[in-house]
């Protein structure tokens, strides 16, 4: 696990306040890279070749698309909710997830990191925008944007801040960096004044960006 504090010196996207403008840079997507040129290349001689089918391709990304952070959000409140499933969700993330209804990719392994009142995870790939899709679905502009993985690393803190989100001094922040091998989920502290509130209610209170790292769960109440 790579695990740096932020002392070391090194929706898609949800709605913001109005007037808010995001300060990291999103890289541009929208265009024919070569890399993109390559995989459509590939992609239709394959489907010429009959390994697979058009249909096939076109419900693949259905199914892709159809992932989205209610999924995390659900796995949270569950882990909230039940401290049975918290200690095998810690203990092994993948078969947690799994009794859920959520298979994650057979090929990589899931950790999932707990924030507590000392210490604060924040998710961030450096080399590309490795993400637990199958909880969270497409990984947001941001996240993949060179500024968001090269700062994140070094000031975590002031990234943080720029989400919205200042931490007090005496809480540790710390930066896990996924890869193609190990992908992380964030259990976020359960808010305060929840006691009483059904497992779909506390779903509601938690975000992606919660997820990721960079906000913290919605208060009771609010929107």
């Amino acid at each position: 696990m790579s695990d740096h504090h932020d002392h070391h010196d090194h929706d898609q996207d949800h709605a913001h306040p109005p007037g808010y403008r995001h300060p990291l840079q999103p890289d541009a997507d929208d265009t024919l890279t070569y890399p993109r040129r390559l995989e459509i290349a590939v992609r239709e001689l394959l489907i010429e070749k009959g390994i697979f089918t058009a249909e096939e391709v076109r419900a693949g990304i259905e199914e892709m698309d159809g992932r989205t952070p209610e999924n995390g959000a659900r796995v949270v409140a569950r882990a909230w909710a039940d401290p049975e499933f918290k200690q095998e969700l810690l203990a092994n993330p993948g078969r947690a997830c799994e009794s859920l209804g959520y298979v994650m990719d057979t090929t990589t392994q899931l950790a999932v990191v707990e924030n507590t009142p000392q210490v604060h995870n924040v998710i961030v790939c450096t080399l590309c925008s490795c993400y637990p899709r199958a909880l969270l679905g497409m990984p947001p502009t941001w996240y993949k944007s060179l500024a968001y993985r090269r700062r994140t690393v070094r000031e975590p803190r002031a990234v943080l801040k720029e989400f919205g989100l200042e931490l007090p001094d005496d809480v540790t922040v710390r930066v896990h960096d996924s890869n193609a091998d190990l992908r992380y989920l964030v259990l976020p502290l359960r808010p305060e004044g929840t006691t009483d509130m059904t497992e779909a209610e506390l779903a509601g209170l938690v975000t992606r960006d919660c997820l990721v790292g960079v906000a913290v769960p919605r208060k009771p109440g609010s929107k």
